[in-house]
């Protein structure tokens, strides 16, 4: 009987959190089975070699930011109040798999540093939709790089209405 589809996302977020939590050299195969409550042998059904795991956990990431961005296009607020509000959201599992890939990116696997890209690209051109100027947009995404490393740090950031307060300024400098 094949293990559980569980067993494989049990996998992936064990390698995840053992890559924030302790880097990427602490996060052997033996250590996210433990940390998964997984037989090695029930890791390497899922993912023969630390290379597949680094692969699945960067694909997941991939899964994870068509979903938010989805989710984004799709918000009754629109793209750029929805960027804005869940940019302060850390510790969830799409935060901690964002984090364990850019560990990896910052390591061994350089090549994983485009997903963080795609990420980048993806949120971008769900708030051009909006607003129409892609420089714009691009400020919108840094606005929201910083909400979130302010939050990452334990600082609040400022309230949701003072942002998109400043958000339509950009949009509108001639009148602002």
């Amino acid at each position: 009987m094949p293990p559980a589809p569980a067993a494989r996302a049990k996998v992936l977020q064990a390698f995840a959190d053992l890559l924030v939590d302790s880097g990427e050299r602490s996060a052997t195969l033996d250590a996210v089975a433990e940390r998964a409550g997984v037989s090695k042998g029930g890791l390497l059904y899922h993912f023969p070699s630390k290379d597949a795991l680094v692969e699945g956990v960067v694909d997941h990431l991939r899964d994870l930011i068509t979903a938010d961005v989805a989710r984004m296009r799709a918000a009754e607020e629109g793209p750029v109040a929805y960027l804005l509000r869940t940019s302060s959201d850390v510790g969830s599992a799409f935060d901690r798999t964002y984090l364990a890939v850019t560990q990896l990116a910052q390591g061994p696997y350089p090549w994983a540093r485009a997903t963080l890209d795609h990420a980048q690209e993806a949120w971008t051109e769900a708030v051009t939709t909006e607003v129409h100027d892609a420089a714009v947009a691009r400020a919108i995404v840094l606005l929201s790089d910083g909400i979130y490393y302010r939050a990452s740090t334990g600082i609040a950031a400022p309230p949701l209405a003072e942002l998109l307060a400043l958000v339509g300024r950009l949009r509108s400098p001639a009148t602002a």
